[in-house]
């Protein structure tokens, strides 16, 4: 009997102990994770953070406030090293005409017949250069001053495995590539955009002006859609709305692109390759709000009542109105 009762009070005492050890150690891990919490805050949102400070001051890097307005003459030196001599002339940064911008517009082949009409309405074939480029032939009419209408290239080679998409977003991210190949002379800019995307021609002309097409250059917008934006990225220029790209980029991209899109099988579209091609080239977007993926508000009347609006993508205005 005795020794039942000591048995007893020894599992008692074991059980104590057990007890109060898992609390200290309950105590000693919450203390830890308070510790490191604190050490997190305090480095993110100490104003004397090196990386912090960085974003603050890197030039052409976007504003971390919106009511932060930066100076639109700040450029910013390219995140590359430095560029051959060939890519850099004598011509001031400002000087732009519309020919030397290079437009490539991505299409469908079944229907072209239909989405031309759009391009009909801003195309100016005696100022432009510019091509359309879809997955096969079409007929085309001589008489119709449009762009001329070339055939992608073979895109069978690619992997792709998302199960959402489709493997034209890779045919459609390489038309950059594509277009840089033809070796037009006196290109400084390329501008990509669906064959639905409307643009307001001297607006983007102005708004190329302002950067130097001998830096490596990003430009275009996210999309007005929070659920895109969450989906894709919040720095990433929709093709819908057009994106912009100078002539270094673009020279980089046609010897990088394919390899980097070997990388992203799983990506969803073009725009994202894009994305993920030109960010892995340490080239973030430069945001001109002008360019439009879906406007919500006053949609196909933007072109005409403003001055600062570059496109608008007529798919979404459809869509919207409806």
């Amino acid at each position: 009997m005795r020794l039942h009762l000591v048995e007893r009070s020894l599992s008692r005492n074991k059980s104590r102990r057990w007890r109060q050890i898992r609390k200290s150690s309950v105590y000693l891990i919450f203390a830890i994770i308070t510790l490191f919490t604190w050490a997190w805050v305090s480095l993110v949102f100490s104003p004397s953070n090196v990386c912090f400070q960085s974003h603050q001051t890197f030039p052409g890097s976007s504003t971390i406030f919106p009511w932060e307005l930066m100076d639109s003459n700040e450029q910013r030196n390219s995140t590359l090293p430095a560029q051959s001599s060939d890519l850099h002339n004598s011509n001031p940064v400002h000087d732009l005409s519309m020919d030397q911008i290079l437009f490539g517009i991505a299409g469908a082949a079944k229907l072209w017949p239909w989405r031309k009409e759009y391009v009909k309405l801003w195309w100016r074939p005696r100022e432009m250069r510019g091509f359309v480029w879809l997955e096969d032939k079409v007929e085309v009419d001589s008489q119709e001053e449009l762009p001329f209408v070339k055939v992608s290239e073979d895109i069978s080679r690619f992997s792709y495995t998302n199960p959402m998409g489709h493997p034209s977003g890779i045919r459609i991210a390489r038309i950059i590539k594509e277009a840089f190949n033809q070796e037009l002379p006196d290109v400084r800019w390329f501008v990509m955009g669906d064959d639905d995307t409307l643009f307001a021609v001297d607006n983007l002309l102005q708004v190329l002006r302002k950067y130097d097409s001998n830096e490596m250059y990003y430009i275009g917008n996210p999309s007005e859609s929070h659920s895109s934006n969450t989906y894709f990225s919040h720095s990433m220029s929709f093709g819908g709305g057009g994106i912009a790209i100078s002539y270094p980029l673009a020279k980089v991209l046609s010897k990088t692109l394919d390899d980097c899109i070997e990388r992203y099988p799983f990506l969803f579209g073009s725009d994202d390759r894009l994305h993920a091609c030109i960010s892995e080239l340490g080239v973030p977007l430069t945001k001109e709000p002008g360019f439009h993926q879906v406007p919500r508000r006053r949609c196909c009347k933007l072109l005409s009542e403003s001055n600062e609006e570059i496109s608008i993508h007529m798919r979404s205005c459809q869509l919207t109105q409806s």
